[in-house]
């Protein structure tokens, strides 16, 4: 898969670059910045708390969310898909992350990939790979396409 593409995927999705200087990207920071917003996130997962773990997708209609084969898009759906999981008395297995992988691919956009981990009493329930392409907008690094697989 070759940066031009992924670039011309952002694009598409309608993430038209932007006219403010774009910073540089320092891998060796990015990692672990990434890493720590997606420890929060789990961390948001297991206590229950919905706005949290939605708060690292953009908010708007073009944010798509792959998952069984099906392409959705916006925010709406894809908050109305976890909701089930966080309402009163749901059963919702905890959640982490391993696998963590960060490329920058321009000073707004970088592609994560990682595995996502449910367990409970410590067997593992699902499990899976994901890709994000991720945009850095005002308000922090939020993910514009979830592409998420299970095993």
């Amino acid at each position: 898969m070759s940066q031009r593409w992924l670039v011309f995927t952002a694009l598409a999705l309608g993430c038209a670059p932007s006219t403010r200087p774009r910073p540089s990207i320092d891998p060796v920071r990015l990692q672990p910045a990434l890493e720590s917003q997606f420890a929060r996130s789990a961390a948001a997962w297991n206590r229950g708390d919905l706005d949290a773990f939605m708060s690292d997708y953009a908010r708007d209609s073009l944010t798509s969310f792959m998952s069984g084969g099906h392409l959705h898009r916006g925010d709406d759906f894809i908050r109305s898909h976890y909701a089930p999981l966080f309402g009163p008395g749901a059963n919702r297995d905890s959640l982490r992350f391993e696998e963590f992988q960060v490329r920058p691919i321009t000073g707004d956009f970088a592609l994560v990939t990682a595995r996502y981990i449910l367990y409970r009493n410590g067997e593992i329930s699902a499990s899976g790979p994901f890709t994000l392409l991720m945009q850095h907008r005002p308000e922090g690094w939020k993910i514009l396409h979830d592409h998420s697989s299970s095993d």
